[in-house]
């Protein structure tokens, strides 16, 4: 009975996600310039309405009371387990993923021209060089080819975008994808592993000509102590990125999500008034985000992310997909994982034995 309760509990907590658009990065989808709206009045504001004051209450209290069902009963279905014993099994495709989910908006945004974030543009015709550079980058990442030290090349491209504009901060999930890959190197398949075993083979050809791979058996072997904080590096940055959307991108500049709310009538989808919009969006984000630093519920924190990504590429219609790419490939990435170490799931029991937390290195 517990448990039906429970589940059904759940179920209308995920019902309103799966007709709700997220904003997403709202910077992608309107202009810079507008009506600047206080945060704190914002919300003052909009929970000073009695109908959003009661939503607001009710959801609260319906989403306390799940979380304290679920951590007190922690309901153990078989479902679940056999679940995460498939998960398990994929575990040596997150370098694949994480090379997808990189390398694939790379090359994009050196034929679109621009750096890592799509507001941050500039000319491919003036910037040739740069234009090349995003390209190869992009284009080694996903061969997986030299892809440590691409990545490491990629690592500090992103971090000189930066510091040339702070808008490319938007694109900030690009710094955990880095480091976890820089960790796992590119795994199976990729043209590094393939290269490897043709050059450790005695007796070939191009064994004899090419030592760049004891280059990345070293750094396999540097590294290999590394791979169990890999689940805590995506998992911890894909959470601070959803922080961020939805606690400076959202609540912070409210006026700008208002104008999105306004922009494609999302009113009509969920008959609330906009500001209650932006309220929910910013706030389901960042506990989405938070969650996912504490490592609880990590996979159904994940599922959720990627839940909000899919809506809002059906609900934006100009919403960038190539900007959402990584964030796409992270998500899918902490959802095989699980929690890993360091994280409440695990402390509390829920990420067992079956949950490896150590991806294996290349063979």
């Amino acid at each position: 009975m517990v448990r039906r309760t429970l589940a059904t509990v759940v179920a209308a907590l995920c019902l309103p996600l799966l007709a709700r658009p997220a904003l997403a990065h709202v910077d992608y989808v309107t202009d810079p310039v507008g009506r600047t709206v206080d945060a704190v009045a914002f919300v003052r504001e909009v929970l000073s309405d009695p109908v959003n004051a009661a939503l607001f209450a009710g959801a609260t209290a319906v989403s306390v009371a799940a979380l304290a069902a679920y951590l007190r009963y922690r309901p153990t279905l078989t479902d679940l387990a056999v679940l995460r014993e498939a998960l398990a099994s994929y575990d040596d495709l997150i370098p694949w993923m994480l090379r997808l989910s990189l390398g694939l908006p790379l090359v994009g945004a050196g034929f679109q021209g621009y750096l890592f974030a799509p507001t941050v543009s500039f000319d491919p015709s003036t910037n040739p060089l740069l234009r090349l550079t995003l390209i190869a980058v992009g284009f080694f990442i996903l061969f997986g080819l030299a892809t440590r030290v691409v990545t490491l090349a990629g690592l500090a491209l992103y971090a000189g975008a930066l510091v040339l504009d702070p808008g490319v901060v938007l694109a900030m999930e690009y710094v955990p994808g880095f480091l976890a890959l820089l960790i796992v190197g590119g795994g199976r398949p990729s043209a590094d592993d393939i290269l490897q075993r043709v050059a450790a083979t005695e007796g070939t050809v191009y064994g004899r000509v090419d030592r760049v791979h004891y280059l990345k058996r070293w750094l396999d072997e540097r590294t290999d102590p590394y791979r169990a904080v890999v689940p805590t590096v995506l998992r911890v940055g894909m959470g601070v990125t959803f922080v961020y959307l939805g606690v400076v991108q959202k609540l912070g500049d409210p006026g700008r999500s208002l104008r999105v709310v306004e922009k494609y009538d999302l009113t009509a989808v969920i008959p609330v008034d906009a500001g209650m919009w932006v309220l929910g969006a910013g706030l389901l984000e960042a506990v989405v985000g938070l969650f996912l630093i504490a490592g609880l519920l990590t996979r159904f924190g994940a599922a959720v992310a990627f839940l909000l990504f899919t809506t809002t590429l059906f609900g934006l219609p100009d919403d960038p997909v190539l900007a959402h790419v990584t964030l796409f490939g992270m998500a899918s990435a902490v959802f095989t994982l699980g929690a890993g170490p360091l994280s409440l799931d695990r402390w509390l029991g829920d990420a067992p034995a079956g949950d490896r937390d150590v991806v294996p290195a290349d063979d």
